[in-house]
């Protein structure tokens, strides 16, 4: 007898333990599983960037514009400038390099304490046909990393993050 109560209470034990493996598992797949499945379809916007034959340095900055305005999702209190810096000739491809200034003015302070950039570069080919759309690439001016429009969904938290840096080195180092 002592031996079948033993028994019930370890079925029991065992039936209670795989009831709360498989409600945990349910939860993990609801709460992590499913949220990055709706995260990763989201596509990555981009727009129609002008062919090799057609670009120019004024196009190509518009072709930034455009870009940033239909596809950062950034907070409308963000203003930006864009510039033209440079062209680079290489052996098989012209780089056009461009500059856009990023800050959040206040009415309280107009002149912000630290701006953050964007470089992008508009690469031309001298080998492949002129009908194919230029290649376009930018980076942050705090990293290395080098991000490519059709493969890439623009943070604003990485704008927030090279202002708050700077302003927080500019308070260690006592700036004005």
């Amino acid at each position: 007898m002592d031996k079948e109560k033993e028994n019930a209470a370890i079925e029991k034990a065992a039936h209670t333990i795989v009831k709360n493996g498989i409600r945990a598992a349910q939860e993990y797949y609801l709460n992590n599983v499913q949220k990055e499945a709706a995260e990763a379809e989201y596509a990555v916007k981009n727009i129609q960037w002008i062919t090799c034959e057609n670009f120019t340095v004024e196009r190509g900055q518009q072709q930034i514009e455009e870009y940033i305005s239909q596809t950062w999702e950034l907070h409308e209190s963000w203003l930006h400038c864009s510039e033209f810096l440079r062209e680079e000739d290489l052996q098989y491809s012209k780089r056009y390099h461009y500059g856009v200034i990023w800050s959040i003015p206040t009415r309280r302070k107009p002149i912000p304490l630290a701006t953050a950039s964007t470089y992008f570069v508009i690469e031309i080919s001298k080998i492949k046909p002129i009908t194919l759309p230029v290649e376009v690439f930018f980076f942050l001016e705090s990293s290395r990393l080098i991000h490519r429009p059709e493969y890439c969904r623009f943070r604003e938290k990485w704008l927030k993050d090279i202002i708050e840096n700077k302003i927080i080195l500019r308070e260690r180092l006592k700036l004005p």
